[in-house]
């Protein structure tokens, strides 16, 4: 079955999921952020087919995630190496761990934890807001609408509700970071 492509839907979640929606991209992005850069181990340590694999990485180094880099000149051999673009993923995949964590860790608890290096702490990662560094939930936020905003596919119904509340509220769409 072909997969509807999300990338014109107005939505910054849809067009981030087009790319990371699939669970191996989200699993090569973990494996190069934490040190795994090179096609055979990538391969062996996910133990997917290598065709995928290289699908998959042919697709970040497209989207600039990834770039290869040479390691080896005789015989030239490259690993993959995360950009900014790819580097700033990084924050997104440990707050889907933490959620993992919570929800689905076996009884034994995690599979693996963050030490946050600077202060050498355990971390469990938290999404706050900028300003007063309080957690942000689903409960004490709002969409509101930003300029790239517009209704079409993906965005039928949220396009024109978040477009109400900022009739609502027009001062509510101060600066952001």
């Amino acid at each position: 079955m072909t997969r509807t492509p999300l990338s014109e839907v107005a939505c910054s979640i849809a067009r981030a999921t087009d790319l990371f929606g699939d669970a191996w991209t989200a699993l090569i992005m973990r494996d190069v952020l934490v040190g795994i850069r090179r096609f055979d181990a990538l391969a062996q340590d996910l133990g997917l087919s290598r065709k995928v694999l290289a699908a998959r990485l042919s697709r970040l180094v497209q989207e600039g995630v990834l770039t290869r880099e040479q390691y080896q000149d005789s015989p030239p051999r490259e690993e993959y190496v995360a950009t900014e673009k790819g580097q700033d993923l990084y924050p997104v995949l440990l707050a889907l761990m933490a959620w993992g964590d919570k929800w689905y860790a076996e009884p034994a608890g995690p599979p693996a934890l963050i030490r946050h290096d600077v202060c050498e702490h355990l971390a469990t990662p938290v999404v706050s807001c900028h300003a007063c560094r309080a957690p942000l939930t689903a409960t004490d936020t709002t969409q509101l609408p930003g300029p790239g905003g517009r209704v079409g596919p993906g965005t039928r119904v949220l396009g024109p509700m978040i477009a109400a509340r900022g009739q609502e509220a027009p001062d509510a769409t101060a600066e952001s970071p």
